[in-house]
């Protein structure tokens, strides 16, 4: 007597399925580590009136950086962010959600010419449902955002129209003068 067919095709077919998630899963391994790896690190300074401030920023360039931003971590530095810059004037209706962000931060909005057009506050969102998370929006058309502990932009006196200068922007004006 011959064992039934359809055992043997249930068995062959979990053994194939395993096997598709296995080489699934070890074909994205590499491409899951090459995302948590740091960021480029580089000096940003801000002229608020007659005073500058430097920060070390993690430089956000990519499409995938700007949506991992400042996930998953406990603590910034006190004199750190995050700078997410953009090759296109972003809308003022677009922003930034606190999804998977355990901190709360500034966000400043800065425009084509390195003024900051609009400050904002946001806290963590403790929802395990992105779409339950608020979205902050600019209000004004931006090209660059910097993410700071919550609190750092007041306890400076950094308002809008500050300057905000990092290697390799080009135009508008300078924190040097």
């Amino acid at each position: 007597m011959t064992p039934p067919l359809s055992g043997l095709v249930t068995r062959t077919s979990l053994l194939l399925l395993l096997l598709v998630i296995a080489s699934t899963l070890a074909w994205r391994w590499p491409a899951v580590a090459e995302s948590t790896t740091a960021l480029e690190r580089q000096p940003l300074l801000i002229k608020a009136g007659q005073e500058v401030f430097r920060l070390e920023v993690e430089m956000a360039r990519t499409a995938d950086e700007r949506r991992t931003g400042l996930m998953d971590r406990d603590s910034l530095a006190p004199d750190a962010g995050m700078l997410f810059v953009y090759d296109r004037i972003q809308p003022p209706q677009s922003g930034f959600w606190m999804y998977r962000t355990r901190i709360p931060l500034d966000i400043a909005f800065i425009d084509a010419h390195g003024r900051i057009a609009t400050i904002h506050t946001m806290q963590p969102c403790p929802s395990d449902t992105p779409r339950e998370c608020p979205a902050t929006l600019a209000g004004a058309p931006y090209q660059a955002a910097l993410e700071v502990n919550a609190g750092y932009f007041a306890e400076r006196g950094i308002e809008e129209g500050a300057c905000v200068d990092w290697p390799g922007r080009t135009d508008g004006c300078s924190a040097a003068e």
